[in-house]
């Protein structure tokens, strides 16, 4: 088989939830102990700093890659889900992994995956896991797919975990309530090892309070010991202070959602604690690598710019929390009228996000290319229910050019709701 049609064998083979939902979510590690154990647990021969989070733990993963690449550590890099092509979940020092070790991979497990019949999910960790063990990474930067607790990353034994924040998201999944989920992310927290708390907040720190007691894990809270501010802005950086009691930086970053205030905050407490861990990551190679995180590690749709005249942005933000990150990034950034190309999935809690979505804007309600799409007529519909009035489109695309066509040079286009409406788009 070459690329292609091992992929196609894969997607058709595998329970894949980002295009199915429920049907491919395994609520046990069975499946990923047994990859584990036919690969020799190649989890256990490289070093790692495992994230989870609602928000956030995507950019915090690629910034500490970055960094750690910049500072001369070969540095592996786990993330989920992709955008335009699978191997850029699985990287070294920012390149993917080569397609012919997909190949051979799959060529060689292929029966065997049969036997255990995996996710697709638990599939790629393990092929990950794998790739790291026989490069011989020095560190590797893990992110968890959905929760922590039953996430197939956790089987893991980090140098340190870090959550970056907890809100409503995959309630079906984790629980509806804060504290249940904080619950579920905080199972990535191991004994006697120290986790780092993104954002404190009064539900979620007293389930991580009491997870780190009894385990014996030091506990740190970044927004306690940093704070952050924004010196200046341009199109395609923000220049950001971080001061803690004892230290005080300046940082240029290529990442320019305003939301990166709080993650750049989990990022450095990442860097202090590998440093007394005995890495060596000096100023000058965290000044350098934050300046050009998405060179170095390929990151793709956090506030990402497509054009400038009219212009236009994607985020992959998809829940309350994340719109409501996404909506004040609008209002921070000028323009004449709005423009939002809008697209979900049927399984989201739709009403949540629509409620809070400006009024005053032109909508191009569409449907991402995936089975869990959610038809835009109906989105149109419910959409209308809270003041939102537009068009629906067949694709993504349609949408977009509709939008590019309406608005003037200086307008804004925004387009999101969904990673999958944003892959179609970078």
């Amino acid at each position: 088989m070459n690329y292609p049609q091992t992929l196609a064998y894969l997607y058709e083979r595998l329970p894949l939830f980002q295009r199915i939902g429920a049907a491919a979510y395994k609520a046990n590690l069975d499946n990923t102990l047994a990859i584990s154990k036919l690969l020799h647990h190649p989890e256990k021969k490289f070093k790692s700093i495992h994230i989870a989070g609602t928000n956030g733990k995507g950019s915090t993963s690629h910034m500490l890659a970055a960094i750690l690449q910049e500072a001369g550590y070969k540095t592996g890099l786990y993330t989920s889900p992709h955008l335009k092509d699978f191997r850029e979940r699985i990287r070294i020092n920012g390149k993917m992994i080569p397609k012919k070790n997909v190949i051979s991979f799959v060529k060689k497990y292929k029966t065997d995956f049969e036997i255990i019949e995996p996710s697709f999910f638990e599939w790629s960790v393990g092929l990950a896991f794998n790739y790291f063990a026989k490069e011989k990474v020095d560190i590797a930067i893990v992110e968890t797919g959905m929760g922590g607790r039953l996430d197939s990353t956790n089987i893991l034994s980090p140098l340190f975990s870090v959550i970056t924040n907890i809100s409503l998201d995959h309630t079906l999944f984790l629980g509806d309530t804060i504290a249940k989920i904080a619950f579920e992310k905080a199972g990535i927290i191991k004994t006697n090892t120290p986790v780092i708390i993104g954002e404190s907040h009064p539900e979620s720190f007293s389930v991580f309070k009491e997870v780190a007691d009894n385990r014996n894990a030091t506990l740190k809270i970044a927004d306690k010991i940093w704070t952050s501010e924004l010196v200046s802005k341009s199109t395609y950086q923000q220049k950001i202070r971080l001061k803690s009691d004892e230290k005080e930086f300046v940082f240029d970053l290529d990442l320019t959602g305003k939301y990166q205030l709080k993650n750049i905050k989990s990022v450095i407490q990442s860097i202090e604690l590998l440093n007394k861990l005995g890495f060596n990551v000096e100023i000058d190679a965290q000044k350098h690598a934050l300046k050009k995180v998405k060179k170095l590690t390929g990151l793709m749709g956090r506030w990402q710019i497509l054009q400038k005249s009219p212009l236009c942005i994607c985020d992959t933000g998809h829940n309350e929390a994340g719109i409501l990150e996404v909506l004040e990034n609008i209002m921070d950034t000028k323009f004449a009228n709005l423009h939002v190309v809008f697209g979900v999935v049927s399984d989201k809690d739709v009403t949540s996000i629509l409620k809070l979505l400006p009024q005053n804007a032109s909508y191009y309600f569409c449907k991402p290319n995936i089975v869990r799409g959610l038809d835009p007529v109906i989105l149109k519909s419910k959409a209308k229910e809270y003041g939102l009035n537009g068009d629906e489109f067949i694709s993504v695309k349609s949408a977009f050019e509709a939008a590019k066509q309406n608005a003037k040079p200086n307008d804004l286009i925004f387009i999101g709701g969904s990673t999958f409406v944003v892959a179609e788009v970078v």
